[in-house]
């Protein structure tokens, strides 16, 4: 069985956010990865939210690894995102109030992947998340129309 794992060193620039989604994109897409588009869109969202923790909290290069499904310790099927960095803190899930500009990168990763979790690597820590191509994705409940003559005509502003 072939394994696949692929990795990139992350130094401390925010520049370096781009570069490791433009070197996941090339990882990720074309023929042999058994990664298709949407998949591979949530993929390169998660890196970027993880590697930017990395990049932002720690001031410290991280290492960045994707593990593709004939990789051995991930479940048949399954993807793994991995960032290394050199911080012992435990990543901090927040719940970022509507008009806050950040603070939803964990949020997002917990909102896209099947599961994530941290655990101590050295001196730093490895936060990863896995996500499973062969789950189909729940449907969207039907909304209830909510509609009544005194809100007919009534538009939401953008962004709501």
């Amino acid at each position: 069985m072939q394994v696949l794992q692929v990795q990139l060193e992350v130094g401390t620039d925010p520049a370096e956010v781009g570069r490791a989604r433009r070197w996941a994109r090339s990882r990720l897409t074309g023929p042999g990865t058994g990664v298709d588009d949407a998949l591979a869109d949530t993929l390169i969202l998660i890196v970027s939210e993880l590697v930017t923790n990395a990049v932002v909290h720690t001031g410290s290069p991280a290492v960045l690894r994707i593990q593709l499904p004939a990789a051995p310790g991930c479940r048949a099927g399954t993807v793994r995102v991995e960032v290394a960095d050199a911080s012992c803190h435990p990543p901090l899930q927040r719940h970022a109030d509507r008009d806050e500009t950040n603070g939803r990168g964990l949020e997002l990763v917990d909102g896209l992947a099947d599961r994530w979790g941290w655990q101590p690597e050295g001196e730093g820590k490895r936060i990863w998340c896995e996500i499973d191509p062969h789950v189909p994705a729940q449907a969207a409940p039907a909304l209830k129309d909510t509609t009544t003559p005194e809100t007919q005509g009534f538009a939401l502003p953008q962004g709501l």
